[in-house]
């Protein structure tokens, strides 16, 4: 009976292979530091909310300047308000609001009901209430459901959508008594 020996160069290609297939292989990415991702996330919607309530403050303060620094720089806006045609453009938000914030002795408060942020796109439902001491001789309210949608450019968080439908409004009520 032949004695079947293996060479010994086989025995160190059998274990060397394996290692060199090893370190030539793709590293694999690290796994990213969960406290790392939490506060960049964090920091992403607070910057995202942090637009939307400086949006929300030009409109109480009827200040265009401020309004218009939370729009798109790439002037892409829509404005969808019931009963109405859509409003595209910076310019034609800006135009209803100028004429909007012409008139008087209104108020509207807004509450975020919830939020969706991602890296690039986000999204709030907010719930808006705006009063008007006196219309037609009485006090007036027209709670909106509001959708708010808005896009991060070059690392700004923008609003380039405003979708605004009434729930409920004072007038609503009164042709209810009728």
């Amino acid at each position: 009976m032949k004695n079947h020996r293996i060479p010994s160069f086989l025995i160190v290609l059998m274990f060397a292979i394996p290692l060199l297939q090893q370190s030539c292989a793709p590293k694999e990415e690290k796994e990213t530091n969960p406290s790392t991702v939490t506060t960049s996330e964090a920091e992403n919607k607070a910057a995202f909310h942090q637009v939307l309530n400086t949006h929300f403050e030009a409109i109480s303060d009827r200040d265009l300047s401020s309004l218009r620094s939370t729009l798109s720089p790439r002037g892409d806006m829509q404005l969808i308000l019931e009963g109405e045609e859509i409003i595209d453009k910076v310019d034609g938000f800006m135009e209803y609001h100028a004429a909007w914030f012409q008139m008087s002795g209104w108020t509207m408060n807004n509450t975020v009901l919830n939020s969706r942020v991602g890296e690039t796109m986000g999204m709030a439902v907010v719930e808006a209430m705006y009063r008007e001491p006196e219309r037609d001789g009485k006090p007036y309210f027209n709670r909106l459901n509001v959708s708010y949608d808005l896009e991060k450019i070059e690392g700004q968080w923008y609003v380039v959508k405003d979708h605004a439908t009434s729930a409920e409004k004072s007038t609503d009520i009164l042709k209810g008594e009728e």
